[in-house]
C-alpha cells in the first residue's frame, strides 16, 4: 500500500488528520524533497509523528523502483509539500503503482494552486500555470513566454512556479565518473524577470514578439 499524504504548505501540523492517521499506520515514511521543499526540517516531522523521516530525492522519487518494490509487501507513506497532484512526478507514481497492482490512498492539502488566492487576485481569473527553470548555456527552454503571453492577451493572470535546485549532479564530474552535487539553488523573482526579459530580447530580434 502506498499512502500519498500532501503536507499543506506551513509547518508539521498542517497535515490533515487523515493523513496523520496513515502516517502513524505506515511501516516507511518517506519526505519527498524533489519538486518542493518545507520550511522545517525533517527531524521536526520525526518528532511530531512520531516516526523516522527519510528523504526522498530526485533520483529516488523519479525512478520510484525503490517505492514500488517496498509498497508491495510493506505499508508505505510518501509525504509531499503540498497537494499530492500539484506535480506530474506524483501522478506518474500513482499511474505506475495502479499498473504493478499496488493499492493507493491519497490525502488531499493546501498547494499553491489555491493559496495563490491569498494574494488578493482571483482563482478563477488564473490562466495556465507555468513553470521556469534554470537556463543553462546550452538549454533556454522558453515555451513559458508563449503561455504568459496568452493569458495576458485573454485577461488572465498567470501563476509562475520556480525552479529549485537542491540535489544536482555536476555534470563536468559526472563526466569523468564521479558524484559530485551543486549547491542548492533557488530562483529568486528577480532572476525569473530577468529570464523573461532575456527571452523577449531574443525574440524581438527574430521577430517573433507575440
Amino acid at each position: 500500500m502506498l499512502y500519498l499524504i500532501g503536507l499543506g504548505l506551513g509547518d508539521e501540523k498542517d497535515i490533515t488528520i487523515k493523513g496523520l492517521e496513515a502516517v502513524k499506520k505506515a511501516d516507511l515514511v518517506f519526505l519527498e524533497s524533489y519538486t518542493s521543499i518545507l520550511g522545517i526540517d525533517r527531524e521536526s516531522l520525526s518528532s511530531f509523528y512520531g516516526k523516522e523521516v527519510v528523504e526522498a530525492d530526485r533520483e529516488f522519487t523519479e525512478g520510484a523502483k525503490e517505492i514500488l518494490s517496498l509498497a508491495k509487501t510493506k505499508n508505505v507513506a510518501f509525504l509531499v509539500v503540498g497537494d499530492p497532484f500539484s506535480a506530474t512526478t506524483h501522478t506518474d507514481l500513482v499511474l505506475r503503482c495502479r499498473k504493478e497492482g499496488i493499492q493507493v490512498e491519497v490525502f488531499h492539502n493546501a498547494s499553491i494552486l489555491n493559496a495563490v488566492g491569498k494574494c488578493g487576485l482571483q482563482l478563477y481569473k488564473f490562466g495556465e500555470t507555468v513553470s521556469l527553470v534554470f537556463f543553462t548555456d546550452s538549454w533556454k527552454p522558453d515555451s513559458f513566454y508563449d503561455k504568459i503571453a496568452r493569458n495576458r492577451a485573454a485577461g488572465l493572470h498567470t501563476l509562475c512556479l520556480l525552479d529549485i535546485k537542491l540535489k544536482e549532479p555536476n555534470l563536468e564530474s559526472l563526466a569523468r565518473g564521479k558524484v559530485v552535487y551543486e549547491p542548492p539553488r533557488m530562483m529568486t523573482i528577480s532572476h525569473a524577470i530577468q529570464q523573461l526579459l532575456d527571452v523577449e530580447d531574443s525574440r524581438k530580434q527574430q521577430g517573433k514578439i507575440i
